[in-house]
């Protein structure tokens, strides 16, 4: 009996670190193809495996990419949209949230079912009458309306500052009002700050879902002093062929402000994410 629970151990391990090593292989292959594809030229790309090391290791692929697809104002332009979309989608959703769980007024419940209705609505579904009315209020090619459109689909942070107001108790509301406190200032004052782990964990997933938006970037923001990083990286495309080479170097270069910001704020990152765990 002990020796088949010995061998049902071993086995299981052994399955485990082959699973993991299989995640792992299949994870960071497309980083090992897009390394090695940013330092080719375009005739080594065309004539060799991806898989294959370069031949010379070209960094000026790297100043190409930057200066060709105007990387720089693709970060600016980045930049402003991120400041802007997460600061009022924070404000908006955790307001939105404050209202839908502490007032109980005729509707909430078919109110709170209404986003989660839009929740399962894919949002390529919805783009054409989106458009149809960006188009009809002179939003497109310009940041603010592209701005608008993203903060209007943050139901997901919704949800998060829901679960949240639920652990917060009524006692705090109750004792700020009793002390003069405004609806305002209790909001503002007691329960945001209490609030830090939802706003780690929805400037996360809201900040990763902006940074990588493509679709609506490319839809919304047609001229090329319009474009984000996510775009800027078109210009090497056309239909003559796509220099992967550089467009590879440019993914690179992309990746490396999420980097460094992510070593600097790992430990708020972590804590917020674990905390939204154990609170949600």
């Amino acid at each position: 009996m002990k020796r088949q629970m010995k061998i049902g151990s071993i086995f299981f391990t052994v399955f485990k670190y082959v699973m993991l090593i299989g995640a792992a292989i299949i994870s960071l292959l497309p980083v090992i193809v897009c390394v090695f594809t940013a330092f080719k030229t375009t005739d080594e790309y065309n004539a060799t495996s991806v898989l294959d090391l370069p031949t010379q290791w070209m960094f000026e692929n790297f100043s190409i990419a930057f200066n060709q697809a105007n990387m720089l104002r693709g970060f600016a332009n980045t930049a402003i949209v991120l400041v802007v979309v997460l600061t009022c989608s924070i404000f908006i959703s955790a307001m939105l949230a404050y209202v839908l769980n502490r007032f109980k007024f005729p509707g909430n419940g078919l109110i709170q079912n209404l986003f989660m209705f839009a929740s399962l609505i894919p949002g390529i579904a919805t783009q054409v009458t989106v458009y149809q009315i960006m188009y009809s209020l002179g939003f497109i090619n310009h940041l603010y309306g592209y701005m608008i459109v993203l903060m209007g689909t943050d139901i997901i942070s919704i949800y998060i500052f829901l679960q949240f107001f639920e652990n917060l108790p009524v006692s705090l509301d109750e004792s700020a009002i009793m002390d003069g406190c405004t609806y305002f200032g209790v909001f503002f004052k007691i329960l945001f700050p209490l609030l830090k782990p939802a706003i780690v964990t929805s400037l996360v997933l809201k900040g990763v879902s902006v940074y990588n938006e493509y679709y609506m970037s490319n839809l919304y923001l047609q001229t090329k002093e319009l474009r984000t990083i996510s775009t800027a990286l078109y210009a090497f495309t056309g239909p003559y062929g796509n220099q992967y080479n550089y467009i590879c170097a440019g993914v690179l270069i992309t990746i490396i402000p999420i980097f460094i910001l992510f070593l600097i704020f790992q430990k708020q990152v972590y804590g917020g994410m674990a905390a939204g765990a154990v609170k949600g």
